[in-house]
């Protein structure tokens, strides 16, 4: 980051401007949402323990995101469907969600720092931070609150479609997932556009649905 602009983060933050932290969680899986959290801390209640969440443990992000909810001055969730994933790519649907994520705070932030080299379409002043989750709190928050709501969906996802092992691998394409995938075919929840659950749409175009549901085409 230019030494410019962390002096004028630093001023911003000084004057207790509200500057929001953005991440995703969700790019990589082949199912489920690509959910975004965004997140402007309180500096009168300081969170101790703030990371990158694939540095934490399960527990301790669940204890982190609950402080997060309690002591932020502000904190939203955006998210992009998988039917929006597969129709606009999952570059343009993760951002999507990072936008909808910053939208949707109850405080309007004057300045925003998103995880990565890219930034939504937005009028907000913001800054791409590669690495961010590790640089600022605000961002190690937001990767914290993404990661905890797409992991309890994940855990949903495993019930509704028992035999994936949703809430072990949460949708990343690992050798139990492929497997299964190959073994009981894709279900709503997978991404079509993605490779793995693309090749096997080519072979047979049946999706499966939930226990009591219909297949559908």
């Amino acid at each position: 980051m230019p030494d410019l602009l962390a002096g004028e983060l630093a001023a911003l933050r000084d004057r207790g401007a509200p500057v929001a932290g953005v991440d995703e969680v969700g790019r990589g899986p082949l199912a489920g949402d690509v959910v975004a959290a965004a997140v402007i801390l309180d500096p009168a209640r300081p969170i101790a323990g703030l990371a990158d969440s694939k540095r934490l443990s399960a527990g301790r992000r669940e204890t982190l995101a609950l402080l997060i909810r309690e002591q932020a001055l502000a904190w939203a969730l955006g998210r992009a469907s998988v039917e929006e994933i597969d129709r606009m790519n999952i570059l343009e649907a993760s951002l999507l969600a990072m936008r909808r994520a910053v939208e949707g705070l109850a405080t309007v932030p004057e300045h925003v720092l998103v995880d990565g080299n890219r930034l939504p379409r937005w009028p907000y002043r913001a800054e791409a931070v590669v690495g961010g989750d590790g640089l600022h709190g605000e961002i190690a928050a937001a990767s914290i609150l993404a990661k905890v709501t797409r992991d309890g969906e994940l855990a949903v996802l495993a019930e509704r479609y028992p035999g994936y092992g949703f809430d072990r691998h949460k949708g990343y394409p690992t050798p139990e997932h492929l497997e299964a995938l190959a073994r009981l075919g894709p279900t709503p929840a997978h991404r079509r556009s993605f490779g793995p659950v693309r090749r096997l749409l080519g072979a047979d175009s049946a999706v499966i649905a939930p226990r009591g549901g219909k297949r559908e085409p």
